[in-house]
């Protein structure tokens, strides 16, 4: 629903004032380019677009980087017709839902159709980043031969291509600084693709390949990290040993962030180990530390030199223990970011709270979620200890088997200023464990204490009540996940109601129909998307919210059993209308609307 807001009609007039209206801007077209070419925010210039007429075109002519949170909101020829000088470009591809497999394969966002137009208008495309994208091999070779001064990839949770693409990149790219490549469904061949890039090749500052399993050339690797003086951030993969680690850090001491590859060699030598940890001590600038595939804790010790910088640490690779990760948190004491396995346990979690004072982001995920012992993982004890010694903390994502609404309620009063409070409790309709009662008042703790709340992730066992503290409380709120939970459509009817921000809503396995569902009608054009699956959404319903919303993409993902009801629907806003690549287990509604 929520596209580019620059990309709308712009209006011929703004009320400034309650006596005139201004038709044209005040400053000199030099003058207004300038001031908004050093505007960097995407809202910023969307909002400055919509002030005048003027000022529309100052920001057509200034822009050069473009984000789009959904491929299918607007067209390649549109933007291109919109947007003569871009250089950058973020686009985003399928609902987030599809990491859960919950969009079959097929389903769509092919980046080929943008880049046939982008070769044509914006041959100086510098920057491609893409998310949740079908790319191809093809594709990619088509990138590194059509954009001459091409500089950056970034593929994210995409899928479709192999190494013989990114063999491409590497060998036609002369220019590049940054190849990032993460969590992605490819198909990794060999790792000879970093062969590819030549002997004279120094420019690249970003190389990100450690979501890939096959060997690669460690020679080549160390040739292109000695050659790139300016590279800044490296992450490897898990097949890169510790000795060789140890030289690829000696041939980058520059490096500020790393990512590690496998942490446990058969044995390393006296002078080997005394080898590594001279080469972390001589990472000065280092401030992020990610991969840890596997992690022997007789080597742990070799990072502490460099940790007293960290900002970032990541071990949601490793099954830490509480032990080793207590001792290596204690010359941790900058730590803004923290992910980490539920096999540090809460006594682990207590190591953060005494080791970590600044800590804002904090990821707890599970080790085995499918497991269902009571015994294993974090409570809310450990998250509790968290709050207490980190009262800085903003964002938090964390995976539990049970949890108390006493519990929530003084972690959100120990640490008032979430912005992103994701509370996962696995075990579906899961109550208060030592009350039984349903944990409505934890998330009316929540919405009642952060008022700065802009992400929320509700679970366990949920009633309506939920909903209308949310509705009524959460005016900041701007993503809201729903999994197994309320208790009647009235209960989303408060949040649709209340939550005037509301970018993103997504439901799953809830029972929530077309009461709900219709509730919304007004709000969702000023939405980014709609996602339901699992719940009582009926055919029907879709087709009276196409109806009477036609700006709107409405699509049903069809289970061939069901006739009656829409097992997937997936609702955005789109100035192209219902688009034309949809395959055949996609119902797809609404007309097309144009801006002129």
């Amino acid at each position: 629903m929520e596209m580019n807001p620059s990309l709308k009609k712009p209006r011929e007039s703004v009320d400034l004032s309650n006596s005139s209206e201004l038709t044209q801007s005040a400053f000199p077209d030099e003058v207004l380019e300038k001031v908004l070419s050093l505007v960097q925010s995407h809202k910023d210039r969307n909002s400055a677009s919509l002030v005048c007429k003027d000022w529309y075109n100052a920001e057509r002519w200034t822009r050069t980087k473009l984000f789009i949170g959904n491929c299918y909101s607007v067209t390649p020829e549109i933007v291109a017709r919109r947007f003569p000088k871009i250089k950058s470009v973020t686009l985003k591809g399928k609902p987030r839902f599809s990491d859960f497999n919950l969009v079959p394969e097929n389903w769509g966002a092919d980046i080929q159709a943008w880049l046939d137009v982008f070769a044509k208008v914006y041959p100086f495309l510098e920057e491609l980043r893409l998310k949740r994208m079908a790319v191809s091999d093809e594709s990619l070779e088509f990138l590194a031969k059509s954009f001459l001064g091409f500089k950056a990839l970034s593929l994210l949770s995409c899928d479709g291509f192999s190494t013989d693409g990114i063999s491409s990149i590497a060998a036609h790219c002369k220019n590049l600084t940054e190849l990032d490549i993460q969590e992605n469904g490819m198909d990794d061949i060999c790792g000879s693709w970093l062969s590819c890039f030549p002997d004279d090749f120094t420019s690249l500052e970003v190389l990100n390949f450690a979501c890939m399993n096959t060997e690669i050339s460690k020679d080549a690797l160390e040739r292109l990290v000695g050659r790139c003086k300016s590279l800044r951030v490296l992450k490897v993969n898990k097949n890169v040993t510790l000795p060789q680690l140890q030289r690829l850090l000696v041939r980058a001491p520059q490096l500020m962030e790393l990512g590690t590859g496998c942490f446990l060699p058969d044995q390393l030598t006296s002078r080997q180990y005394a080898e590594l940890e001279s080469a972390f001590s001589n990472c000065k600038h280092l401030h992020s530390l990610s991969g840890f595939w596997e992690a022997n804790r007789r080597y742990l010790p070799s990072l502490y030199a460099a940790c007293a910088s960290l900002t970032f640490l990541n071990l949601s690779y490793e099954t830490i223990r509480s032990g080793e990760f207590s001792k290596l948190l204690a010359h941790c004491p900058n730590l803004r970011r923290l992910w980490v396995l539920d096999t540090v346990k809460d006594k682990g979690l207590e190591a953060v709270g005494t080791s970590c004072p600044l800590l804002e982001e904090l990821r707890v995920f599970p080790a085995e979620p499918f497991e269902e012992d009571m015994d294993h993982g974090v409570t809310e004890s450990g998250f509790v200890a968290v709050s207490a010694g980190c009262p800085k903390l903003q964002y938090v994502l964390y995976f539990c088997r049970q949890m108390t609404n006493a519990a929530v309620a003084t972690i959100v009063r120990n640490c008032p200023n979430f912005t992103h409070f994701r509370l996962c409790i696995m075990n579906p309709g899961q109550p208060d464990y030592l009350t039984n009662e349903p944990m409505d008042e934890a998330f009316g703790a929540v919405v009642k204490t952060c008022k700065k709340l802009q992400r929320l992730s509700v679970s366990g066992l949920l009633t309506d009540l939920t909903f209308e503290y949310i509705g009524k409380y959460a005016k900041n709120l701007e993503t809201l996940s729903v999994a197994f939970a309320g208790s009647s459509d009235w209960g989303m009817q408060c949040v649709l109601d209340g939550c005037s921000k509301l970018r993103k809503l997504e439901i799953r396995d809830s029972p929530f129909g077309n009461a709900a569902l219709l509730s919304g009608m007004g709000k969702y054009e000023s939405m980014r998307c709609l996602w339901m699956s699992a719940c009582r959404v009926t055919m029907n319903g879709c087709r009276i919210l196409a109806q009477e919303r036609p700006r709107l993409n409405v699509e049903v993902i069809k289970d061939e059993h069901s006739d009656d009801y829409a097992d997937k629907l997936y609702v955005y806003r789109s100035v192209a209308g219902p688009r034309k690549d949809a395959p055949p287990f996609v119902v797809c509604t609404g007309i097309p609307f144009y801006f002129s």
